[in-house]
């Protein structure tokens, strides 16, 4: 049975790989999602405020020590607080590589383009196979028109094209007001890859203590709907590869995934609840599907139910969002 496939020019023997997670900040968790079959690990982020804080004291381009930011500087963590640092992920990169025969990416975490973005060559150079995007930013200025924020993504992709070798993926927020023009300006300027989507993590509020609340809680199936939405909608219509991030917790959420156009799927939720072992249990779930179909290949049921052939398939997403409108009964 053939369930090999391509992401971002590399051959897997699978679409199930470790999406960026803190198991990949261990050379022994990484062995053992190796070990239980991975096809492919995305390392934990290295964010855009460590770089410029080690290399130029600065956050957001303004000094720490400048008084007027204190309180905007007391909300992130200290350095010390943070797995690694700038001078040590190159490291991790290096023996991550020494020690697994799979691909290994790396991620960058940022929302300028500015200096930072040179670390990436220190990445390549550490033998990264290819590296993450993942520009998290909310725009809290309200003067900043989206064609703004759209520019200025598809503007760090084509910087880093100029000085990488290695493919990168863009790890997509869901929220512009036309994701897919953005998507295919992304393909467009370069990327190798879109990775859909970033889980934006929203700060709750304690009642009782007139505070902001940050807390990560894991995604499950109920977050899948979106992903595979845009995955239908981008497959075959845009040069880049396409991997689902969120929302797959089990096999039948990922073979949904691939038949609405994903090449890869990133788990991090579902292997931190269950361990790295649940790998197998996507691929055979994924395997005994495909036997149940009579297919003997995964390419030939990639993206069956995308909207690529559709004539209109704006029309086909209305026609849809109008009918699951009128289905309700009490």
């Amino acid at each position: 049975m053939q369930t090999d496939t391509s992401y971002l020019r590399l051959r897997l023997p699978h679409p199930f790989m470790a999406g960026a997670s803190p198991l990949g900040y261990s050379l022994d968790a990484l062995r053992r999602l190796e070990d239980a079959g991975c096809a492919a690990v995305v390392l934990p982020s290295l964010f855009e405020e460590q770089i410029t804080l080690e290399d130029q004291g600065r956050i957001a381009g303004v000094n720490v020590y400048d008084a007027a930011f204190t309180e905007v500087f007391a909300q992130f963590p200290e350095p010390e607080e943070y797995p690694l640092q700038p001078h040590e992920y190159a490291e991790h990169v290096r023996r991550a590589k020494a020690a697994l025969a799979i691909p290994v990416i790396a991620s960058l975490n940022g929302r300028t383009k500015e200096s930072w973005l040179k670390f990436a060559e220190t990445i390549q150079q550490a033998g990264a196979d290819a590296l993450e995007l993942n520009m998290y930013q909310v725009v809290t200025d309200l003067g900043v028109p989206a064609a703004h924020v759209e520019s200025q993504l598809v503007g760090v992709v084509e910087a880093l094209k100029d000085i990488l070798r290695i493919p990168i993926a863009v790890k997509l927020s869901p929220f512009f007001t036309a994701a897919g023009n953005v998507a295919r300006r992304l393909s467009d300027a370069g990327a190798d890859g879109l990775v859909l989507f970033n889980r934006f993590y929203q700060p709750d509020i304690d009642i009782n203590t007139l505070t902001a609340v940050s807390r990560a809680d894991l995604s499950d199936s109920s977050e899948l709907l979106l992903r595979i939405r845009w995955l239908a909608i981008l497959h075959g219509r845009i040069v880049a590869s396409l991997a689902v991030s969120g929302g797959v917790a089990t096999p039948a959420d990922g073979i949904k995934a691939l038949l609405a156009g994903a090449d890869a799927v990133q788990l991090v939720s579902s292997l931190l609840r269950h361990g790295p072992a649940y790998i197998a249990t996507m691929r055979s779930g994924l395997e005994e599907w495909l036997a149940r179909q009579q297919d003997d290949s995964l390419d030939s049921v990639k993206g069956m139910l995308s909207l690529q052939t559709r004539r209109d398939p704006g029309a086909f997403e209305r026609a849809h969002y109008i009918k699951i409108l009128q289905s309700w009964s009490k």
